[in-house]
């Protein structure tokens, strides 16, 4: 695949901001944010909105930062740094998810400016663990999805987000048009985890027109993190200055690499791994024209 253009050496990269919260065992969360950051050859910022205790088996708890920190986290980062791009993935709690849409309007991130915003609505852990309060659905529907750039709900967050069960094309295409409905620029429903074929179909949709996104399905129990890993290469290439739809088909890209590259990890589920890229191209550069 064509990757993202390399930084010279002693030059500054492209930055991208990740808030989110932490995976003790290293398969998702901002863990894996920066890993894919990094391999693209991106500086991850982060802001840390929760921290998870977590394995391969699941989640066994979460602590939630204080939402003045949080925002203070994404103040400080932006004032100083400078970010080409901002995502978000587990938020927690109401107050978390006010505080992160409040500082976002404030800077310019997302539609409220010229910073492009990419909204993961984490809600639950591949293993159904609950990372969000019931509650806050209201808040991420009413308050942070309208910035959003683009949102990038597993199936179970959009049936949380819309009602809608999606179990074949007609309903993924109901289902993209009622995300759209809730303000974002464009709304994406996946098709990793609809065994309908034998190839995971995205479905991007921006008000008017579909935009089908296919690859083969990669057969492995090892997906821990896909979400945060299409997310944040999503974050990257937009913060390079693509297009929503071409972002989202690299990062579809680079999320099926990262499948194939998948490695087991305790007794549950293994994470994604962008590290094919390192065993791929050691100079991580000769695949970049």
């Amino acid at each position: 695949m064509k990757l993202l253009p390399l930084t010279p050496d002693g030059q500054t990269p492209v930055r991208v901001l990740t808030i989110a919260g932490t995976d003790s065992g290293g398969g998702a969360g901002i863990q894996a944010d920066s890993r894919t950051m990094a391999l693209l050859g991106v500086h991850a910022c982060v802001a840390v909105a929760a921290v998870t205790v977590q394995n391969t088996v699941g989640v066994s708890g979460f602590h939630e930062i204080p939402p003045e920190t949080v925002a203070g986290q994404v103040r400080s980062v932006v004032s100083d740094i400078g970010i080409g791009a901002a995502k978000t993935g587990m938020l927690a709690s109401t107050a978390i998810i006010e505080a992160v849409a409040g500082v976002c309007r404030e800077l310019g991130i997302g539609q409220a400016g010229h910073v492009p915003l990419v909204v993961d609505p984490v809600a639950a852990s591949m293993h159904g663990d609950p990372l969000l309060h019931a509650e806050a659905l209201d808040a991420l529907r009413h308050t942070l999805i309208p910035l959003a750039t683009v949102i990038t709900p597993n199936l179970d967050e959009v049936r949380l987000l819309t009602g809608i069960e999606v179990t074949d094309d007609i309903s993924a295409r109901d289902a993209a048009v009622a995300l759209h409905a809730l303000g974002p620029r464009w709304a994406i429903v996946k098709g990793g985890h609809l065994r309908t074929s034998d190839f995971s179909t995205d479905l991007l949709y921006d008000g008017e027109h579909f935009h089908e996104l296919s690859a083969s399905r990669i057969e492995t129990r090892n997906d821990h993190g896909g979400g945060d890993t299409l997310a944040a290469a999503t974050a990257c290439a937009l913060a390079h200055g693509y297009e929503v739809p071409d972002a989202v088909a690299f990062a579809k890209e680079w999320t099926t690499h990262c499948l194939k590259a998948s490695y087991d990890l305790g007794a549950g589920h293994g994470p994604v791994s962008p590290l094919w890229r390192l065993h791929t191209d050691p100079t991580a550069r000769q695949h970049v024209s």
